[in-house]
């Protein structure tokens, strides 16, 4: 199984967290890559939360193909902030020759565009750039997207912390928000774009275990969205679907649950919403997954999120103190990060409900 885990917390912090966290967990992962995505940024990021920033791995060829559209489009660079590389020799890590982290002004164009003007730029810009460097093998695009900082490795979790001098905290690089996972994509090949967390649009999903309707959500979802592409693990079908009914049908989260496990039909005919219920049954089964899976989520409004699938088959586990949430596999890791917490208040969310955690750190509970 792989380890995933999801922190939020009041004040900002640094990834050696999230790599604490899965160190915790290390049995639990095969040292094929550590990935994670850090949102409401802090740092050298802080005071450009408005403006996209771009995460890259590439060439060199690579890299200039990127810049030369980026400054085609009317893209202009505003701030970088490059890792502090420790390529000593012995570490198990595949590195890309570059690594860009850079915060970009919109084109000029652009100056009195709207919020979705501005959104639907990225999301162009984006799937413009990984069909450029995917044709030549030249790199990945991971995020192009404001207050948003991804990174993705081949490797062992240690080694590739140690490879960006990420074990060491420093002030720089923090947020209030990581999303992390140790291991890389077990059922097809191994590609940075199928390790998790998975990013689009502000949404942001890492899951733990699999889906075997992996072949019928994503013929269904290819055709809904044009953000819908890659499909490298049968796991981004969860983040695009939560995406699909939040952000295009703008329905409530609370019905995401229902979409990924319905409810039997014997069980939705003695609610008060069947009508609603049965609608979303019959319109969107191809939506629905299946087999051993727990979701952690977090949303466009900065909250954190957890559903597990129908039989609860995949192990997780919510702890938190005053300043802190965290969700993750094993209650190890919140144990080494909150170990004076009081353990009463930890939650292991069943299979009927979805787990919400709001910005004050308010933790809800909806049943199904």
């Amino acid at each position: 199984m792989c380890r995933i885990g999801a922190i939020k917390s009041k004040s900002k912090f640094h990834p050696s967290v999230a790599l604490k966290l899965m160190r915790s967990q290390q049995e639990g992962h095969d040292d094929s890559g550590f990935a994670f995505v850090m949102q409401d940024m802090g740092g050298i990021f802080e005071n450009y939360k408005d403006l996209p920033l771009l995460s890259m791995a590439a060439t060199v060829e690579g890299t200039r193909l990127a810049e030369d559209i980026l400054r085609e489009i009317g893209f202009s660079r505003v701030m970088q902030w490059s890792p502090n590389i420790n390529n000593r020799k012995g570490l198990k890590i595949e590195a890309m020759p570059n690594y860009i982290f850079e915060v970009l002004q919109y084109p000029k164009s652009y100056k009195h565009a709207t919020k979705q003007e501005k959104e639907e730029l990225l999301i162009d810009t984006s799937i413009r750039l990984r069909k450029t460097l995917d044709e030549i093998s030249a790199g990945f695009i991971y995020s192009f997207w404001p207050d948003t900082l991804t990174l993705k490795e081949i490797g062992s979790p240690r080694d590739i912390g140690t490879y960006f001098d990420l074990w060491e905290e420093n002030k720089d690089l923090t947020s209030s928000i990581i999303t992390a996972q140790c291991r890389q994509n077990t059922n097809y090949d191994i590609v940075r774009y199928a390790a998790h967390p998975f990013f689009l649009e502000g949404y942001t999903g890492l899951v733990n275990g699999e889906n075997t309707f992996y072949e019928k959500n994503k013929f269904y979802q290819q055709k809904l969205y044009k953000g819908y592409i890659g499909f490298e693990s049968d796991s981004q079908c969860l983040l695009y679907t939560l995406h699909y009914m939040n952000k295009i049908l703008k329905w409530p989260l609370k019905y995401f649950k229902h979409i990924i496990t319905p409810l039997e039909y014997d069980e939705i005919i003695k609610r008060e919403d069947k009508e609603i219920l049965l609608r979303i049954k019959a319109s969107l089964s191809h939506l629905e997954i299946n087999g051993p899976n727990t979701l952690l989520a977090v949303t466009p409004d900065k909250e954190l999120m957890c559903v597990c699938d129908s039989k609860k088959l995949r192990p997780v586990v919510i702890g938190r103190n005053e300043n802190t949430v965290i969700m993750t596999s094993e209650v190890e890791g919140i144990n080494d990060l909150l170990p004076n917490r009081d353990i009463t208040k930890d939650i292991y969310p069943n299979e009927r409900e979805t787990i919400i955690v709001r910005n004050d750190l308010t933790v809800e509970r909806w049943p199904q």
